[in-house]
C-alpha cells in the first residue's frame, strides 16, 4: 500500500493575465491556472502543479487548508478541477475562500460496507444507485466519505438518502425518498419469473391411433 501524503498548506501565486494563450504558457512551465472566489471577491491564481498533486493525493482534498496568495493567508477549500479528456491532466482549478466554522455544501462520496443478506444467502445483486449525497455543514468537518451499512439488505430492499447517517452538524440536501443502494434479483431469476415462475410442462407425444381391423 503506498504512504498517503498530508498536506495542509498551499501556495498559490496570483496572475493577472487571462487566456487560452497564457494558460498554455503556465501548464508548459509547470502551473495549472484557477480561481478563488468566496466572500464577495474572486482572485486569479497559478498553482505548481505538483502540489496540486501532492493535494489530490493527501487525506485534505475534501478539507480545509491554508493558503499564501501574495501576501495573505486565507482558508481555501478545493471545489473543482478541469482535465483535460484524454491525458487526464488539470487544465484550471478552482478553490472557494472559507472560514472554518462556515456553514458550505459539498458532495461526498457514498461507499457501501458489508456483504448484503441477500447477496450472501439468496444470489441477489447489490445496485448501488447514487454514488455522492450533498450535504451542508462546517467546512472544516467536511467528511472524506458517507459510511453505508447493507449488511441487512434482503432482495428487494433498499436503502434512500435519508436512512444515511450524517456527520453531527450536517444537514441532508439531497432528496431523502432519492434511492442509493439497494438488493435486485439475479438476472436468473428475473427471467425466470417472466415467464412465469416455473418451466413448462415437456409436451407429450400423441399415442398414435389405432388401425382398423
Amino acid at each position: 500500500m503506498s504512504k498517503q501524503h498530508t498536506l495542509s498548506r498551499l501556495t498559490l501565486e496570483p496572475r493577472e493575465h487571462a487566456g487560452t494563450t497564457t494558460a498554455h504558457a503556465l501548464r508548459a512551465a509547470g502551473k495549472v491556472p484557477g480561481v478563488v472566489y468566496g466572500h464577495g471577491k474572486s482572485t486569479s491564481i497559478t498553482i505548481a502543479a505538483k502540489d496540486l498533486t501532492e493535494l489530490l493525493l493527501s487525506g485534505n482534498r475534501a478539507h480545509v487548508v491554508t493558503a499564501t496568495i501574495g501576501g495573505t493567508t486565507e482558508s481555501v477549500l478545493l471545489r473543482k478541477i478541469d482535465t483535460d479528456p484524454i491525458s487526464r491532466k488539470p487544465l484550471s482549478v478552482d478553490f472557494q475562500r472559507v472560514t472554518k466554522d462556515e456553514a458550505i455544501t459539498a458532495s461526498v462520496p457514498v461507499v457501501t460496507v458489508g456483504t448484503p443478506l441477500g447477496v450472501k444467502d439468496s444470489g441477489g445483486v447489490l445496485d448501488v444507485s447514487l454514488r455522492t449525497l450533498d450535504i451542508k455543514g462546517p467546512a472544516s468537518s467536511i467528511p472524506d466519505k458517507l459510511e453505508v451499512d447493507v449488511t441487512g439488505l434482503d432482495v428487494h430492499q433498499h436503502v434512500t438518502a435519508g436512512e444515511v447517517k450524517l456527520p453531527k452538524g450536517f444537514t441532508l440536501l439531497t432528496a431523502p425518498d432519492t434511492l442509493v443502494a439497494g438488493v435486485e434479483a439475479s438476472r436468473a431469476e428475473v427471467a425466470e419469473e417472466a415467464a412465469g415462475g416455473t418451466p413448462a410442462p415437456a409436451a407429450v407425444p400423441a399415442e398414435p391411433a389405432a388401425s382398423a381391423s
